[in-house]
């Protein structure tokens, strides 16, 4: 891939451990457990935090808005998540999360000037963010007030911009004619992770094999479970068509602003990869191509 959809998806790859921080760090489910969320498991805490700007909202909206959750997954959690803390608490216990992780991770370098320099660059980038077709949960953090502190106005930029890219996706994969399961199968079919991976999203086996069959129909899945030709020109163009939808900010922010944010990131990115606090595949496919 090159030109601006590389471009473009270089910037999710370098911001996503940085907003993903919150679901993994030691620090983040301490602020969970404060909250009187169980920490056996990561989703009670990850479905709050990621959940709470939308409000207090009820198990069917977080499965149309999160889209690969399959539902009996999301009735689990959802709304129970609310009865322990409402989005307010959670939304302000989600900062102190991160507040303390940054710490953790960069130490005192969160107060310096470089951490200010990609805080206003991210900024920048996160405020040319326009909603999507099924967006949600991009406009939702846009909504937020901004954080004073660099560093979690950098982790608040972050995640303005994976949700807005996130949004175009499930709008992207609707478009393609893909529902939730067969978003995952037919990922799981071009290499980006095996699909014992993609078990965290809840779906059982008969769900996903009934997801199976249907993309089998359209030739889109051969008999191993690995994509047709016709499926990974499908995939291929159902990337690409999200790198588009998620290009204005970056567009926005300029070439010159781009690269020096590139430049920016590329210490702490090392160092949360690094930490080994992310696991190393990932339903995203980060890393993938």
């Amino acid at each position: 891939m090159t030109g601006e959809p590389a471009r473009v998806r270089q910037m999710w790859h370098l911001l996503e451990p940085l907003h993903a921080v919150l679901y993994y760090a030691p620090e983040a489910f301490e602020e969970a457990a404060a909250l009187g969320y169980g920490t056996e498991e990561r989703w009670t805490s990850y479905f709050a935090w990621r959940a709470a700007p939308l409000g207090a909202v009820d198990a069917p909206e977080v499965v149309r808005t999160f889209h690969s959750f399959a539902p009996a997954m999301v009735d689990r959690y959802v709304p129970a998540v609310w009865a322990a803390a409402g989005p307010d608490a959670v939304l302000a216990a989600r900062l102190r999360a991160v507040d303390r992780s940054y710490r953790a991770l960069f130490g005192d370098r969160v107060e310096g000037p470089q951490f200010a320099e990609a805080a206003a660059l991210a900024r920048r980038a996160a405020e040319a963010t326009t909603p999507g077709v099924l967006g949600a949960l991009g406009p939702a953090n846009s909504a937020l007030p901004w954080p004073d502190a660099p560093h979690l106005a950098l982790w608040h930029a972050a995640t303005v911009l994976r949700e807005h890219r996130g949004d175009g996706h499930i709008a992207t994969l609707v478009g393609a004619g893909l529902d939730p399961v067969e978003s995952l199968v037919s990922f799981a079919a071009v290499g980006a992770a095996r699909p014992e991976v993609f078990a965290s999203r809840g779906w059982g086996e008969e769900e996903w094999g009934a997801a199976r069959r249907r993309l089998q129909e359209r030739g889109l899945l051969a008999a191993d479970g690995t994509a047709t030709e016709a499926g990974r020109e499908l995939r291929a163009k159902v990337e690409l068509r999200t790198d588009e939808e998620a290009a204005a900010p970056w567009r926005a922010l300029g070439e010159e602003g781009r690269e020096r944010l590139v430049e920016l990131l590329g210490e702490p990115w090392l160092e949360v990869i690094g930490s080994g606090m992310l696991p190393a595949e990932n339903t995203l496919g980060i890393g993938k191509a």
